[in-house]
């Protein structure tokens, strides 16, 4: 048992948060560990010292109890050094050092099975098939559970021997000083296995390389850079661990007519002087075939419509976008002379004022002489 302050030993003021509390003893824990000083008692002491200090100041209440009554009246005194108080330290050592059971605890073991990697493969498609949905074919190579061994590496007609060093737990466990360590086996990698025979076709892996063709449902209104995931067809797990995930990314291509914005569509139109100025009915291209749009007289050149309900489909299922129709009026070019005269006469009955900016400063002149 240590008589020093628990503060000084953990080199804190009093004031300190249960934070800077555990980040004091995380350093002085790499410091005097006796895995990094072995045969060191001096160093030993102080990562017991450091321990006890730490014990005692991340309980809220013995913190309390001890910053009233100190180590005389606290009932800190008959405490002395306890190896159990560890236990409650598993992710502190555990972050700092990596191991998996630490002074006899219930620490983290490595797994003997090891989850597939997962895989990502882009998928183009065309504006039209994006748009209504698709099915297709995609080849995926990736690595499969091995038949000839059912994954477990061995020889057909052999199997794998129990790992020698550390008995089938996959782990060793050390004893230094007052504590034990567990670490990963280095023999067996922590499988806790030997495989004596390897299997030809695997070569002792469990798995080999296949090409899998995947048949795919592509759902309407998917967009550029969407992604669908689907689980279990990432490669194959290792030593019987479950397989990967394969997310299939979306590239769109572009359409040469409509324009997408999110689940709506824009297209644009050219319309005639005549149809603009008197209106009329037009029939416009849309996804499912062509929509009559009613063009209403004296429409000017940008005016955009709106065909609700004409977009894309979502991804989801809820609801559809609209198709936002955009208008040119096309001025006219290579006039017959009967044409170039009826537009003279029409001029000749309308007034245009195109010398706006040019009459308000006029107007603002006369308005300072007045």
């Amino acid at each position: 048992m240590s008589n020093r302050d628990y503060y000084e030993v953990l080199g804190v003021s009093q004031s300190v948060s249960d934070q800077e509390i555990k980040s004091a003893y995380r350093k002085l824990a790499v410091k005097y560990h006796p895995d990094k000083n072995p045969g060191n008692k001096d160093a030993e002491e102080k990562f017991k010292e450091a321990a006890e200090a730490y014990s005692v100041l991340s309980d809220p209440q013995k913190r309390a109890q001890y910053d009233r009554f100190g180590h005389t009246n606290g009932n800190f005194q008959s405490a002395g050094f306890d190896p159990s108080i560890f236990s409650e330290f598993g992710d502190i050592f555990g972050d700092l050092f990596g191991f998996g059971d630490v002074f006899g605890g219930t620490g983290r073991r490595r797994s003997a099975g090891q989850q597939g990697a997962d895989l990502r493969y882009n998928l183009e498609l065309s504006f039209m098939e994006a748009a209504f949905g698709s099915k297709t074919k995609i080849k995926v190579p990736r690595m499969e559970t091995c038949q000839a061994c059912g994954g477990g590496g061995a020889s057909p007609g052999t199997a794998p021997s129990t790992c020698p060093t550390c008995s089938g737990h996959g782990q060793v466990r050390y004893q230094q000083g007052f504590f034990s360590i567990s670490r990963t086996c280095g023999h067996c990698q922590g499988t806790g296995r030997i495989i004596r025979t390897p299997c030809k076709e695997c070569r002792g892996e469990g798995r080999v390389q296949r090409e899998r063709v995947l048949e795919l449902k592509i759902p309407a209104g998917v967009d550029n850079g969407q992604r669908m995931r689907i689980q279990g067809e990432g490669e194959a797990g290792v030593h019987g661990g479950p397989p990967g995930d394969l997310d299939v990314v979306f590239f769109v291509k572009e359409h040469e007519f409509f324009e997408r914005q999110q689940n709506n569509i824009l297209c644009t139109i050219p319309i005639s002087f005549t149809q603009a100025a008197l209106g009329d009915e037009i029939t416009v291209p849309a996804l499912e075939g062509e929509e009559k749009l009613r063009i209403p007289e004296g429409t000017q050149s940008g005016k955009v419509f709106c065909l609700k309900g004409k977009g894309l489909a979502s991804p989801t299922g809820r609801g559809r976008g609209d198709q936002y129709v955009r208008v040119n009026v096309v001025t006219p070019t290579r006039l017959s002379r009967d044409q170039k005269r009826l537009l003279e006469q029409f001029a000749e009955t309308s007034e245009v004022d195109n010398r706006p900016l040019e009459k308000r400063i006029l107007q603002k002149v006369k308005d300072i002489f007045a």
